[in-house]
């Protein structure tokens, strides 16, 4: 069975490319968790966040962001002593501020999922790639998103950030074609 390069180094990866990576997501519970998870990631492995993926989830309240947005200084540096997550401050802060400017985005769109989705006029992109040195980092459209979400306020939304959940969330199909994933996430 043909999978995607990146996704053949380990079980949680290979898991997850074979269950998630690239699959339209429209749920906002889920939408939030992935892009806290992107930002955690900046310089970081994603096999290192899928590894505290489950830390993140109990510690982040099941990115529950009202009550994350309510996280009280106490709450954070409670955060930082956790080794279930990356300790990062300025990542732990953005978690927090994130879910606030979620909420505001949830209120002026209806949901953060009609807000998003727009970026791709509410269809997944397919970009029937035949080789890894294919798929860009970034996009014109990820910059676009990046741009809009930090002038909203959100915090670690940078260009290769958002294209990486542009590619989480299935807003764009970049499994490979020959990759067994590529037809299903199609459909």
């Amino acid at each position: 069975m043909k999978r995607c390069d990146w996704a053949n180094s380990n079980p949680l990866e290979i898991k997850y490319h074979d269950e998630e990576w690239g699959v339209p997501v429209h749920d906002d519970r889920l939408l939030f968790e992935l892009l806290i998870l992107e930002g955690a990631q900046a310089g970081l492995s994603w096999a290192t966040i899928l590894q505290k993926r489950a830390g993140y989830l109990k510690a982040f309240d099941h990115f529950d962001a009202r009550k994350i947005a309510r996280y009280s200084d106490a709450k954070k540096e409670m955060l930082l002593q956790d080794p279930g997550i990356v300790r990062n401050k300025l990542k732990v802060n953005a978690a927090v501020v994130n879910a606030k400017c979620f909420l505001a985005v949830q209120k002026e769109y209806g949901s953060f999922d009609a807000h998003i989705w727009s970026f791709v006029d509410g269809s997944p992109i397919d970009n029937k790639r035949k080789n890894i040195s294919d798929v860009p980092v970034s996009t014109p459209v990820a910059e676009a998103m990046s741009k809009d979400l930090k002038k909203k306020g959100f915090k670690f939304v940078g260009p290769t950030t958002c294209y990486a959940y542009m590619q989480a969330v299935g807003m764009v199909n970049d499994h490979l074609v020959a990759c067994f994933r590529y037809q299903k996430v199609k459909q």
